[in-house]
């Protein structure tokens, strides 16, 4: 379950050994879902946030956050059990907002709703029946160490919460309707923020994360699902363990312009699936296993502290059993 976590945790450490030589400690701010970066020199390098990567906890009480996303996911092909580019039939396409809301509770305590809106399609087949709403993600957010930039100490959060299950997940009228599991899902993440001052007057931020799903309960499912099932069928399924890890770099090239790039590699257990068919026999499938590598160069541009946009794409370049897609996207930051 952890095989592309340790990976990432040396890749990130050598980075993060990196800007320690190179460069010189700055303060640490808050990035994606508002939060500036001040340094030593009265320079305020301004963030958005990359793309990817989750940030922590608002640094003071009573801020509100605000971060919508637009996204196209476009599916290119698809990789085998061997990693093997294979073709992709019966291709889904879809459009999605994600829209982050955060609120400050205290200095360190942060409450994050994700709600996801989307609608797809597949081309010579069907569409969902509108505009659909997925599973309802809500976290908690604790930063349990402070950045302490003068002894290249970073900002540590942890993150626990539920992901409610709001999306439509049996009873389909469309394949296309799929977007929820029908379970609780608890969700726990650790994440890990610092910035540094490098030559030439440029910001550079590190973040290192990763994160980990659970199903809390199982889902009733009937007829057509989004685990796969058909018309007739009656039973129970249980969604896999699956989880993240990754690291983003954000560099300041001004103070309005960063640039951005993630890396992170994503792992799933198959789904299991246990019940009846309409003609009464009994099925027990458990899906494959899957993982992916995905990088994420994007451009931002605050305008202020507190505003900013970012534009980039996720790309999938590496994984196995799993579709590959190019996904551009575009968010609007903003903090109050």
């Amino acid at each position: 379950m952890v095989r592309g976590t340790f990976p990432f945790l040396i890749a990130s450490a050598l980075v993060l050994f990196g800007c320690m030589a190179s460069g010189r400690a700055a303060n640490t701010g808050n990035g994606k879902a508002g939060g500036s970066q001040g340094t030593h020199e009265n320079f305020e390098q301004w963030y958005t946030g990359s793309l990817v990567s989750p940030s922590g906890a608002l640094t003071r009480k009573g801020v509100f956050a605000w971060e919508p996303y637009f996204f196209y996911s476009q599916p290119v092909g698809y990789l085998d059990h061997a990693g093997r580019s294979a073709p992709l039939g019966n291709r889904a396409h879809s459009v999605a907002n994600l829209t982050l809301y955060k609120y400050s509770i205290t200095d360190s305590i942060s409450l994050q709703v994700t709600p996801t809106i989307s609608y797809g399609w597949r081309r010579g087949h069907g569409t969902t029946s509108g505009l659909k709403m997925g599973d309802l993600p809500v976290d908690l957010m604790w930063r349990y160490l402070n950045a302490d930039p003068e002894h290249f100490i970073p900002a540590l959060s942890l993150f626990a919460g539920v992901a409610f299950p709001t999306g439509d997940y049996s009873r389909l009228g469309r394949d296309e309707d799929g977007v929820g599991t029908g379970t609780y899902t608890f969700r726990v993440a650790l994440t890990e923020q610092s910035t540094y001052t490098l030559p030439g007057h440029h910001a550079l931020r590190l973040r290192m994360w990763g994160t980990f799903r659970r199903a809390l309960t199982q889902a009733r499912i009937a007829d057509t699902s989004s685990y796969g099932t058909s018309a007739g069928f009656r039973g129970l399924a249980h969604p896999g363990m699956y989880g993240e890890s990754g690291f983003s770099l954000e560099y300041g090239i001004s103070q309005k312009w960063v640039m951005a790039m993630d890396l992170a590699r994503d792992w799933a257990n198959g789904a299991v699936v246990r019940g009846y068919t309409a003609q009464g026999r009994y099925q027990h499938t458990v899906g494959e296993a899957s993982g992916d590598w995905v990088i994420a160069p994007a451009i931002e541009y605050n305008w202020s502290p507190r505003f900013g946009i970012i534009v980039g794409v996720t790309a999938m370049f590496a994984g196995h059993d799993t579709g590959r897609v190019i996904s551009p996207q575009a968010a609007f930051n903003s903090t109050f």
